[in-house]
C-alpha cells in the first residue's frame, strides 16, 4: 500500500512517512515529522517540529499540530510532540510540543478524541481511550488519566490532573486536581458523585462501583476530615483497586500547591528535560 499525497501538499523530503498514508490538500509536513501506517491526514493539517504520530490516526483537517509551545521560557530547543495510534483529532485542533523545564515532550496515548477547536498546551500528557469534547483547553502540564471524558468548553488550569474514569461537566473551571472516578461540574467546580455511567462503560465490576459509592459518601458527604476518611477507607477497602486509587491520588493532591500534585513535580519535570536536550544533542 503506497503512500497517497495530494499535489497540494508540501512534505518535506526529510518527513518519514509509513505505508498507507494518506496526506490531503495544502498540508504543510516538517522535515522532523514521523507518521506511521495508514494515518489519514485531511486539508490544510500543518504538522511541524520534532513529531512522531503512530499508525491508524486522523486527523480530519484544519489542525496545527507539534507548534511552538506558547511558553516564554521556550528558546528553539528540539523538544516532542509524541502521539499514540487510532486517534481522532478533528478540526482546528491544536497540540503544542513541550519545553524543557516540563520534560521535553507533549504525549498523547491511544484511541483518544480530541473534537473541534480543543487545544493541548506544552508538557501534557493524555493517556488512552479520552474524549475532549468540543473547545476543551488545557493548559501546560497537565495529565489527564484513562477513560477520562471532558465536556465542552471546559479548561484546566496547569500541572492540574485529570483523573481516570472522571467526567467533566461542560464549561467547568478545573483549578485543582479532578479526582479518579468522579464526576466534577461547576464554576467554581465541585464533586458531585460516581461517574456510574462511565465506569459501567469501561466494564468496571459491579462491586467495585458499590464500593466508590461509598468511598464518594464518606469523603465529600460524611463531613469528616479528608485524612480521616481516606485512613478509614484504606482500612476497610485494602483489597478494592479503585478504592486505593482514589484515596492515593487526593493524598496526593493535598501534597500538591493549590490541591495540584503535579506542581510539586516542577523540579524533576526539568531534570527529566534537561536530560532529554542533552540525548538529542548527543544524537545529532
Amino acid at each position: 500500500m503506497s503512500t497517497n499525497i495530494h499535489a497540494t501538499a508540501v512534505v518535506h523530503p526529510l518527513a518519514r512517512l509509513g505505508e498507507g498514508v494518506e496526506i490531503g490538500p495544502y498540508c504543510v509536513i516538517g522535515p522532523d515529522v514521523v507518521i506511521g501506517a495508514r494515518t489519514r491526514i485531511g486539508a490544510q493539517v500543518v504538522v511541524d517540529g520534532v513529531t512522531r504520530i503512530g499508525a491508524d490516526n486522523l486527523i480530519v483537517g484544519q489542525a496545527a499540530l507539534g507548534g511552538i509551545p506558547q511558553d516564554l521560557s521556550y528558546k528553539g530547543e528540539p523538544t516532542e510532540l509524541v502521539i499514540g495510534d487510532r486517534n481522532t483529532i478533528r478540526e482546528f485542533v491544536t497540540i503544542n510540543r513541550g519545553t524543557v523545564k516540563g520534560g521535553g515532550v507533549t504525549c498523547i496515548g491511544n484511541d483518544n478524541m480530541l473534537m473541534a477547536c480543543c487545544h493541548v498546551a506544552h508538557d501534557c500528557e493524555l493517556r488512552d481511550r479520552i474524549i475532549l469534547a468540543n473547545g476543551v483547553l488545557l493548559a501546560g502540564h497537565v495529565l489527564v488519566e484513562e477513560n477520562a471524558n471532558i465536556s465542552g468548553g471546559a479548561a484546566a488550569h496547569h500541572f492540574v490532573t485529570i483523573g481516570a474514569y472522571a467526567y467533566v461537566g461542560g464549561m467547568t473551571r478545573m483549578v485543582q486536581d479532578v479526582p479518579p472516578f468522579m464526576i466534577l461540574e461547576g464554576h467554581p467546580s465541585r464533586v458531585r458523585g460516581v461517574n456510574v455511567i462511565g465506569l459501567q462503560r469501561g466494564g468496571v465490576a459491579e462491586g467495585d462501583i458499590e464500593d466508590l459509592r461509598e468511598a464518594f459518601k464518606r469523603v465529600w458527604r460524611s463531613g469528616d476530615p479528608r485524612s480521616k476518611s481516606l485512613a478509614g477507607l484504606k482500612a476497610e477497602f485494602a483489597t478494592s483497586q479503585p478504592v486505593m486509587r482514589l484515596a492515593r491520588e487526593l493524598e496526593q493532591t493535598d501534597l500538591g500547591q493549590k490541591g495540584r500534585y503535579r506542581e510539586s513535580l516542577r523540579a524533576e519535570f526539568t531534570r527529566i528535560g534537561q536530560e532529554r536536550l542533552l540525548s538529542a544533542a548527543g544524537a545529532r
